[in-house]
């Protein structure tokens, strides 16, 4: 695993096929103004041995790194919603993940959970999963082991509260993942959690543009990355309105993690 000489681990050195590398650009926001709903700056599209639409993704994921993609049939693909909970847009993503019969995984933050509890129990009673997203959207790249256990047990114990489960997968904010968060996260037993396809939805560039970056990226096995907080989400309920018959009509199975 390459170190940047700190504790800070990009992203580009956690895909592995055959031994060899895959590299991405993302690293760690710097100078970012904290924004609990604001994603990785750089979309992350894992590169893949000759069809990037083959029927199984090529790569090897590492035992306690971060999961890209999920294995779970030959159509298998997955929606995540991070940044939440938010009593605006949430109820409004689970309105459409009803009518489609979809199970997403929500990765929440704990202060929002704690501020918002009726929708937190709302994702749980729908079948969604909860993972764990830290308690303030912290950028972890630089934290001490110590705050890396106080973000995430802090988060845990909240989620637990609301829902009676504690949450077992935890996904690193920006997509941004550091020694001290790797061991953390290993000593408490949770799953890590990334993304293959991210179409910038945070940046609402337009539901047109997240609806094509999604049909243009997704492939079995994908992760698929999309919000329902932070500010106006209107444009990410108006893809999912969109984007998820489509899916659906193409073959895919909607899983969880």
């Amino acid at each position: 695993m390459e170190n940047t000489g700190s504790t800070h681990v990009t992203r580009r050195a956690l895909l592995s096929v055959g031994g060899l590398m895959f590299l991405s650009a993302c690293t760690a926001p710097g100078g970012t103004p904290e924004h609990a709903e604001t994603s990785a700056p750089d979309s992350v599209k894992p590169t893949h041995p000759g069809d990037s639409h083959a029927s199984e993704p090529a790569y090897v994921e590492l035992p306690g790194r971060p999961e890209f993609y999920v294995h779970q049939g030959p159509r298998a693909i997955a929606l995540t919603i991070d940044d939440g909970p938010n009593p605006e847009w949430t109820p409004q993503v689970l309105d459409i993940l009803r009518r489609y019969a979809v199970t997403a995984t929500f990765c929440q933050v704990g202060a929002r959970v704690s501020a918002h509890p009726s929708v937190v129990r709302a994702v749980a009673a729908e079948g969604h999963l909860i993972a764990n997203h830290t308690w303030t959207h912290a950028d972890l790249a630089r934290a001490s082991a110590a705050t890396v256990r106080s973000q995430l047990e802090r988060t845990s114990d909240t989620i637990e509260k609301v829902t009676g489960h504690r949450p077992t997968i935890f996904r690193a904010p920006y997509g941004v993942w550091s020694e001290p968060t790797l061991a953390t996260c290993g000593e408490m037993g949770m799953r890590l959690l990334d993304w293959s396809v991210d179409p910038h939805d945070w940046s609402r560039p337009g539901t047109s543009l997240i609806v094509e970056r999604i049909m243009a990226h997704a492939h079995p096995g994908s992760i698929i990355l999309e919000h329902d907080g932070g500010g106006d989400r209107s444009q990410t309920v108006a893809a999912l309105r969109l984007v998820l018959p489509r899916l659906l009509d193409a073959g895919y199975q909607f899983v969880t993690p």
